[in-house]
């Protein structure tokens, strides 16, 4: 039910006109001039307060159009403090009372009422998308000073035409993002319950108030106004399977994946929301063994909570019986744990953003060896699946059917596939995903990991991404591509017109590239992570094994890019080719942030970028040539410690050391 009292004789409703009154209005409407437009106060108030007792008896919620809307309303009237005569009706005291359009102009007056009065609910529909960038984001900020908010909903407004449906999405969720980041680094809110508000705001927060009973996030349209019996954890397939067990993965320090599987039942009722104890030590343990790292601090004594990131829960493609879910890593209720690498990258995430507006996205190029069983000698052993060259299309051929389940699978779990093609080594192939924001770019890599090995199991193969699998071969990277956004607009690019430009890139693009370049040497600790890696980067093999860059040089670690559609001279982003797939992405993509962040705010410039193959010029430096010579950077460089934090950077520290 809908009033749009506001907009004909205003808010201020009388709660005891009689009928006699609301007949006379009705009658005076009737014999005036004509068209009819009802602006009688007394009959409005009347159908106004009559509406109000069916919502109460059918425990429905009343919308109420307020602040600005039509044309010909009186503004004034439209102030949602002029319905405290209905609010403090003991009649109405279990009425659901809905404020629409944020109150706009009139957002803290709505706000306060939300407070005070337990009827009262607001949706900020209309003021997202109609307003500027900055009143959607003063408006909803004054919504939410003093409303709770599991008081606060989202809606589109939208009406005729679709594009103003997804606008007001697209812009709602922009808004809320920033406003609950914001919130977070002032210490208004933790993660947990900035996430917590997002669920509420954008989906549990009407279903409750509405009734809407939801089957794997459907509304049941044929039951709406009845108890939601169905217990959380019946969650059924498209076909038909009943999940049985949810698996709860992280990956460790030293970028191993690993999971806790829970039953379903006991996930949905009680992990969801509680997670699972895991030992301290499980953040020191060792790439090659279950043992603890000497000089670890973290051993068996203590535990800590790993919280299932609901956003990332999705059922496994290639068992539809499971579901995996990526974790957070708590101290306590609420608190993150300072060794967890997911919210290590989420706090650099939030310095970028606070410091200078900008989000870090990040889009990965994934190399990986297929492996089959084969007999040589009269012995078994894995070689190589394939023998074609580079970009053949018979190595394609040969394993297509595979490549094929592996994209399909990386759809039905939204993760874009931009393109793949056989690689230079023997039964390599590379995979590349479209740009994302860092954080959710390091989650989807982790699945896209996962899938690949699954489904290479799945046909009798082994899928690795060792660095350096054949000692005579090809390595295998993890190539990311970093650009920079201010609301969505790439400002890592220069400008044809901007003096500031330099190399094809912004002021703010060079500043960030060159605080990675001056970290390059630390960086590795955590972007090459084993002593393996340092086979694969080795001069000439396109690796990037001298510290300098390039323009389109693939043989600098660090090289601009210059895709279809970016005017020649001008540069969208910069690749890091010292980045392998056993590194654990959160850390990695941490790390370069962090040394971003300190380029930025130092105003760190570029040397002049190199256009040969480094390793014929003597005055190209080599970058460390083995683990241990990049630990030793990483010891001495105090950014990462004030960034990321001491105690888990020492533990990348020890961790590597062995």
């Amino acid at each position: 039910m809908k009033s749009i009292a506001a907009y004909r004789s205003g808010l201020e409703i009388d709660p005891y006109v009689t009928e006699i009154e609301a007949e006379e209005g009705l009658l005076q409407e009737l014999n005036g001039s004509k068209p009819i437009r009802i602006t009688n106060k007394s009959f409005i108030d009347y159908i106004f307060t009559r509406s109000l007792e069916v919502a109460v008896s059918f425990e429905l919620p009343l919308q109420i159009h307020t602040g600005f809307g039509d044309k010909d309303l009186d503004l004034r009237k439209s102030n949602p403090l002029h319905l405290r005569n209905v609010l403090e009706d003991k009649r109405f005291a279990k009425s659901k009372i809905v404020l629409l359009h944020a109150s706009y102009p009139f957002s803290k007056e709505a706000s306060y009422l939300a407070s005070v009065y337990s009827q009262v609910y607001l949706d900020f529909g209309l003021v997202i998308p109609k307003l500027s960038v900055q009143g959607m984001i003063s408006s909803l900020k004054e919504l939410l000073e003093l409303a709770p908010t599991k008081k606060v909903m989202f809606s589109t407004d939208g009406y005729a035409f679709p594009e103003t449906f997804y606008l007001g999405a697209k812009r709602s969720r922009d808004v809320v993002f920033n406003l609950l980041l914001d919130a977070c680094g002032d210490g208004d809110l933790t993660i947990d319950e900035a996430l917590e508000a997002i669920e509420d705001i954008f989906r549990e927060n009407a279903l409750r108030l509405y009734k809407l009973n939801t089957v794997n996030g459907l509304i049941n349209r044929g039951n709406i106004f009845t108890p939601n019996i169905v217990p959380k954890y019946f969650n059924i397939s498209q076909n038909g399977e009943e999940v049985v067990f949810v698996r709860i993965i992280w990956v460790d320090t030293s970028g191993q994946h690993r999971c806790r599987v829970v039953p379903a039942g006991r996930f949905y009722e009680e992990v969801e929301t509680k997670g699972v104890g895991l030992t301290h030590a499980s953040m020191g343990l060792l790439s090659y063994m279950d043992g603890l790292a000497e000089g670890s601090t973290l051993t068996g004594v203590g535990e800590i909570r790993l919280i299932p990131d609901m956003t990332t829960i999705a059922r496994l493609p290639w068992s539809t019986k499971e579901e995996m879910v990526l974790a957070d890593m708590h101290a306590k209720p609420g608190e993150a744990w300072e060794y967890c690498p997911r919210s290590a990258l989420l706090q650099v995430t939030k310095i970028l953003h606070k410091e200078f507006n900008l989000v870090m996205n990040a889009g990965f190029e994934n190399e990986f060896y297929i492996l089959k069983k084969m007999t040589r000698n009269g012995a078994e052993e894995w070689g190589p699946f394939d023998s074609s060259l580079y970009c053949s299309t018979s190595a394609f051929d040969t394993a297509s059917s595979m490549l094929q389940e592996a994209y399909s699978y990386l759809q039905s779990l939204d993760i874009t596939v931009e393109q793949l093609h056989a690689e230079a080594g023997k039964g390599q192939f590379e995979f590349a995903f479209k740009y994302l924001p860092c954080n959710l770019a390091a989650d989807n890599i982790i699945y896209a990991r996962e899938v690949i090995r699954a489904v290479a199991r799945k046909h009798g193969l082994i899928a690795t991404f060792i660095p350096k699998y054949y000692l005579n071969d090809i390595g295998s990277g993890s190539h990311v591509h970093i650009s920079l956004s201010d609301n969505g607009r790439n400002v890592f690019i220069g400008s044809e017109n901007d003096p500031e430009t330099h190399y094809g890139m912004s002021k703010i693009g060079q500043n960030f590239m060159a605080g990675v370049y001056h970290h390059l040497p630390a960086i590795l600790a955590f972007t090459a992570p084993l002593p393996n890696s340092y086979d694969r980067i080795q001069p000439n093999t396109w690796s990037g094994a001298y510290h300098c860059w390039g323009r389109e040089n693939r043989e600098a670690p660090l090289h601009t890019a210059c895709p279809p559609g970016i005017p020649l001279e001008l540069v969208s982003n910069f690749e890091t080719k010292a980045f392998d797939g056993c590194a654990n992405p959160h850390l990695g993509l941490a790390s370069i942030l962090a040394a971003g962040i300190d380029g930025s705010r130092r105003g760190l410039t570029l040397p002049e970028p190199t256009e040969i193959n480094p390793s014929e010029s003597a005055n190209h430096k080599r970058l460390p040539k083995d683990l241990g010579e990049a630990v030793s950077s990483l010891v001495g460089d105090e950014n990462f410690k004030e960034l990321i934090g001491e105690k888990l950077v020492t533990e990348v520290i020890v961790i590597s050391k062995f």
